[in-house]
């Protein structure tokens, strides 16, 4: 049966595709993450930008070919809205490292069926992608930019999480219009995202807590109604 209007091509491709790209968002990862910790200049520079746009070219022809080969078109391009946004922009790629997670069979083995255990790890590992990319799109902004405070990776560390986790201490704060756009990204993820865990967390907390309360109240009834 068809899900998500993927036609047998579609799947086939996907097969065929999915892990050498899951392992070039990877490798797209480190070599921003060297371009801008490192402040790279010169050849070096002008080379990490070459692979960078060679991944996206890469990731959007991966897209329009998925498309091409979708049955009913329509189907497919919503349920894929995230895939479009990864072509468009670069630093939502990790996301689908995190997907890779679900076809390891640690993860399965781990996490089991439980949808709650899941979504835990799904929320913790898109906190900190979040906080990852965001604090090196802020510290590129930055960093060159007269009056700012965040010069180094470690200030848009420390200032990322002090954002996300709404703590804002207010020693660091971005003065570019990318710097601030980041925040607003960071600041409504980070509240969507947290919000989620501490909700799964909560749900998982008050199933347990039910569960223990029927047990005892089965004990009670097991106690006063003693079997002949």
């Amino acid at each position: 049966m068809r899900q998500r209007g993927e036609s047998a091509a579609t799947r086939r491709w996907e097969s065929w595709t999915y892990w050498p790209l899951t392992g070039l968002a990877l490798v797209w990862v480190i070599v921003y993450t060297a371009q801008v910790i490192g402040d790279v200049r010169g050849t070096w520079q002008g080379v990490t930008w070459a692979f960078m746009f060679a991944v996206q070219v890469v990731f959007a022809g991966d897209y329009l070919v998925r498309l091409l080969w979708a049955r009913p078109r329509g189907v497919w391009f919503r349920a894929h809205l995230l895939d479009l946004a990864v072509v468009f922009v670069p630093i939502l790629r990790p996301v689908r490292l995190l997907g890779a997670l679900t076809r390891l069979t640690s993860f399965t083995r781990t996490a089991g069926s439980s949808v709650r255990a899941q979504l835990i790890i799904y929320g913790l590992g898109s906190v900190s992608l979040l906080i990852w990319q965001v604090a090196l799109v802020v510290l590129q902004a930055e960093r060159h930019t007269p009056g700012a405070n965040i010069l180094t990776f470690g200030d848009a560390i420390w200032w990322a999480v002090c954002t996300v986790t709404t703590v804002g201490y207010g020693d660091y704060a971005p003065v570019t219009v990318t710097g601030r756009l980041a925040a607003v990204v960071l600041m409504a993820g980070g509240v969507v995202l947290v919000g989620l865990i501490v909700a799964t967390i909560s749900s998982w907390a008050s199933e347990r807590v039910a569960q223990a309360h029927e047990r005892k109240r089965a004990q009670a009834s097991d106690a006063d109604h003693p079997r002949g």
